[in-house]
């Protein structure tokens, strides 16, 4: 019941959850349904799950907390001492509301959208834990399968009109051809991590005939993959594209199926047809296409003096007014907007910072910082250990292995954009983590045994 529960709840986050705004229309899906989603898995939810991965609940607790303590409302004599408040305490005073009690967030509707969306990976996570080993590895093919879909809406859109029912964020997304994302960065970025799935996929075949079902299927997503990053214009699609694939050739491992063959001195690499195929697809595109729009924006010779480049001192600087408590989460919008510096000002506003770690720091504070820190501590360790430790078991070691270098991608992501607000990328991520955790154990049989 869990894999079932979570494949349709990923069904439904793969279509409603390709956007970080907080006011799309598929939210009226999204949130009620991660709520069902949460409420299925308490259902078979057993203390043993959460005991074995009592850091990842520990963690996710710590988030969820972070986020309560800042709808907390405080009395005038605690709020009006945090930093940088004087200018709302002004306010209250001259409006004669010096009175009212008021939380840590200076923005608290933000703050509860933050809540809510948390829901979502919550969901993913104590579906996952459920999980038995080899639905955990299922998941593989799952995300694949999503991946594949999402080339084929692209393709959808790229023959259809812009005024089509298709195109679920046209406002936000300028017409563009980018599948079930509202961003082209995050649908670029996602792209990427497919190159090493697919490495694993097909380094985890057992016959020669899984083999070729699986070069096949990644011949094909090859095929989408990367037409799809280059038309969408999303430069650090092309950079984290490059970085996925060097990630790739070092995952694969080619299967026990061949083991005879290398005994007896003949070497098959089957990821070399696969990457001699994006390659030639990059070639194609770029020649026949001639809409590879990723490729004239990453040579534009302003792109340095971008706007999302030159607010992150400005960013930093209000962080530091903050400190160590932060403007709350999810404020960053209404938080940068008091404080903008006037030579930055434009006929566009920033819905976010593009650079979520400078944003926690703004937002979060140091207990942001702090929890923040403590993962990338576990990250790294867990990291390390699977790359270094004696493979004992290879499938679970290659999950592992997976599981890094997926959430590496989503960190890089981060610094020059916000792929982790977005549902879908949650959802990946929790998958990637419950991947690099090691968790393929049969939690199953573990509660059973109870």
């Amino acid at each position: 019941m869990p894999f079932v529960a979570l494949v349709i709840f990923l069904g439904i986050v793969f279509l409603t959850g390709g956007s970080s705004r907080d006011d799309v229309q598929t939210l009226l899906i999204l949130r009620p349904a991660s709520i069902i989603a949460c409420g299925v898995a308490l259902w078979s939810l057993r203390g043993c799950h959460v005991r074995a991965n009592a850091f990842l609940f520990g963690m996710t607790g710590a988030l969820f907390a972070i986020v309560i303590v800042h709808l907390v409302p405080l009395p005038p004599q605690i709020w009006t001492a945090l930093p940088d408040r004087d200018l709302l305490a002004t306010v209250d005073q001259a409006t004669g509301l010096d009175g009212v009690w008021r939380p840590i967030s200076l923005v608290p509707s933000a703050t509860w959208n933050a809540f809510y969306s948390l829901f979502v990976p919550l969901a993913v996570l104590m579906l996952g834990v459920q999980l038995t080993r080899n639905e955990i590895i299922r998941l593989l093919s799952v995300i694949l399968v999503f991946g594949f879909a999402n080339g084929l809406w692209v393709l959808l859109q790229a023959v259809s009109s812009q005024d089509s029912a298709i195109f679920f964020y046209r406002r936000w997304s300028d017409g563009r051809a980018i599948g079930l994302f509202a961003n082209r960065n995050h649908q670029a970025l996602f792209l990427a991590t497919l190159f090493p799935m697919l490495a694993v996929n097909i380094s985890l075949a057992k016959t020669a005939d899984e083999m070729k079902r699986k070069l096949i299927v990644a011949a094909a997503l090859g095929i989408f993959i990367v037409p799809l990053m280059l038309v969408s214009g999303s430069r650090s699609g092309i950079v984290f594209g490059i970085i996925s694939l060097v990630f790739a050739s070092f995952l694969y491992k080619s299967p026990n199926v061949f083991e005879g063959r290398r005994r007896a001195g003949r070497r098959f690499n089957p990821w070399i047809p696969f990457a001699a195929l994006a390659v030639l697809g990059i070639g194609a595109v770029t020649a026949i296409m001639a809409r590879a729009e990723a490729l004239s924006r990453l040579v534009t010779p302003d792109q340095v003096d971008e706007l999302r480049f030159r607010v992150w001192g400005p960013i930093m600087n209000m962080g530091w007014k903050f400190f160590p408590v932060g403007s709350g989460i999810g404020s960053f919008v209404e938080v940068y907007q008091m404080g903008e510096n006037y030579g930055l000002l434009g006929p566009t506003y920033l819905n976010h910072a593009h650079n979520d770690w400078v944003e926690i720091f703004l937002t979060a504070g140091l207990p942001g910082l702090v929890l923040l820190c403590i993962g990338l501590y576990a990250f790294a360790r867990t990291s390390y250990v699977s790359f270094r430790r004696p493979v004992v078991d290879g499938r679970g070691a290659r999950m592992a292995k997976l599981g890094s270098i997926v959430i590496a991608l989503l960190a890089l992501g981060s610094f020059g954009d916000y792929p982790l607000r977005t549902p879908w990328l949650m959802c990946v991520f929790v998958i990637a983590t419950l991947w690099l955790s090691g968790n393929v154990r049969n939690a199953a049989n573990i509660a059973g045994n109870r």
